[in-house]
């Protein structure tokens, strides 16, 4: 299939019908979803009632957005009205289905993107692999041995296989960057509080972001200006205007100051990783080598805070039933439940710190780039990876780089690279901005993708 900016130019100019590119992908997730199990729902009664409804009204003549007609899915952890929301685990197929369609749902909707679908994921969002027991684990569609990354596996996954252009998933520790970086596509983790989080199962609420992956920028772009808007429903949702991005996009640099990370971001990243970055930062004409102050203490702290709001959020299934949580991540869960309260309190109160001593780098800095994975993608199962000598365990340790990102809330743009010593396979960068400018981030990344140095590649499946 083409790119989904090709793919909105051809609806536009009705060279393409909605309901055709909806049967498009329709027939390629047929095709392959049995080798890559991106999907754990498909939603087509309704994907077909949403698709003849945009052709409706584009023959009525109506102004329609970039997005409608456009096919997307959503990792299964957001609300579909008529879905039972799974957030991948066993204990959720219990629950009613939702009444409801999330709020980011809801606003894709309106702008008439057409949904296809729910998406694999690891359970309750507690991991980096997707490797789910209960739905058999995501396969990375550039090597069907290999992990498609998480927690928003399916979300990657599918965006990378051609099943659709855009697809949203969830970032806490990584969740949308890992899976980019490792299935090669574009992942936008918003600033911490910009989307709201309304009808979206929570793993841990004071880092918990939502946003999209797609085959490309514009669809970053068109789906981001789609999802904003204040929610005073949700107490998490700080956004109090909406920030339009897809018309400056080609403003590209302008005169943006654009270092690169070194320290802790260039000790925890094998060669392939640091080519892509030294790729990026060529294009960018980017030289200062910058040093985010801290990096190991924030990923510690995330831990931390991650533990402990995620057991506590399921300490009492985990009481009663933990026999059927994912046994990759059941004692993890336990673990952050039984963790002192000071300890928790201590990690809050460092991240204040920590925020301020970030914030202070992007007075001297417009864009920081970082690797997105130490590594490109592991194969499924695998326990332990080398890096740069040390060996260290696989699923935690793909979150090592956008760990201490997610804990600032800083707007993320995960860009697809193609360095050598991978055997063909992608590792992403990050394309870091000061909060709230998501502006900056994604006009940097649409130079990437214009020089031609980062972008999604086809694959046969």
């Amino acid at each position: 299939m083409k790119q989904l900016a090709d793919l909105s130019r051809a609806l536009a100019t009705k060279e393409l019908s909605a309901r055709e590119l909806l049967d498009h992908s329709l027939a390629r997730i047929e095709a392959t979803d049995a080798r890559v199990n991106a999907f754990t729902d498909r939603t087509l009664a309704r994907a077909r009632a949403e698709a003849a409804a945009v052709d409706a009204r584009r023959a009525a003549g109506e102004a329609l957005s970039p997005l409608a007609g456009v096919p997307y899915a959503v990792k299964n952890l957001f609300d579909i009205e008529g879905v039972v929301t799974r957030a991948g685990s066993r204990i959720n197929r219990g629950h009613a289905p939702a009444a409801r369609d999330a709020v980011l749902v809801q606003r894709l909707a309106a702008a008439g993107a057409v949904l296809v679908g729910a998406l694999n994921m690891d359970e309750y969002a507690y991991g980096f692999t997707t490797e789910n027991s209960h739905d058999g684990p995501c396969h990375n569609p550039h090597d069907l041995g290999r992990s498609a990354g998480g927690s928003s596996g399916g979300s990657g996954a599918a965006v990378a296989a051609g099943q659709v252009g855009l697809a949203l998933g969830s970032d806490t520790n990584g969740s949308i960057r890992v899976p980019a970086s490792l299935c090669g596509v574009w992942g936008l983790k918003p600033t911490f509080g910009r989307l709201s989080r309304r009808g979206s199962e929570p793993f841990v609420h004071s880092i918990d972001h939502l946003g999209p992956l797609s085959d490309c920028v514009e669809g970053l772009a068109w789906s981001y200006d789609a999802l904003q808007g204040p929610d005073a429903l949700d107490p998490g949702c700080h956004a109090t205007a909406l920030q339009p991005v897809a018309a400056d996009l080609q403003l590209g640099l302008a005169g943006l100051r654009v270092g690169v990370l070194d320290g802790y971001f260039h000790d925890h990243a094998t060669p392939p990783a640091r080519e892509a970055v030294a790729l990026a930062a060529s294009t960018l004409g980017a030289r200062a080598e910058v040093s985010w102050p801290d990096a190991a203490l924030g990923r510690a702290a995330a831990f931390i805070i991650t533990a402990s709001e995620g057991g506590s959020l399921h300490l009492a299934d985990l009481r009663t039933r933990a026999d059927e949580f994912e046994p990759l991540s059941v004692d993890r869960f336990i673990a952050g439940a039984l963790q002192p309260a000071a300890w928790y309190v201590r990690a809050q109160r460092f991240r204040r710190v920590y925020r301020d001593r970030i914030n202070a780098l992007f007075q001297h800095w417009d864009i920081l780039l970082a690797p997105a994975t130490p590594v490109a993608a592991p194969a499924i199962g695998t326990e332990w990876i080398d890096i740069n000598g040390s060996c260290q365990p696989c699923r935690p340790s793909l979150g090592l780089l956008t760990q201490p990102v997610s804990f600032m809330g800083c707007p993320v743009v995960a860009a697809p690279m193609w360095p050598a010593g991978t055997g063909g396979l992608p590792i992403g960068v990050q394309v870091i901005a000061a909060p709230w400018r998501e502006d900056l981030a994604l006009r940097v990344a649409w130079v990437l993708q214009q020089s031609g140095v980062a972008g999604v590649k086809p694959v046969e499946l």
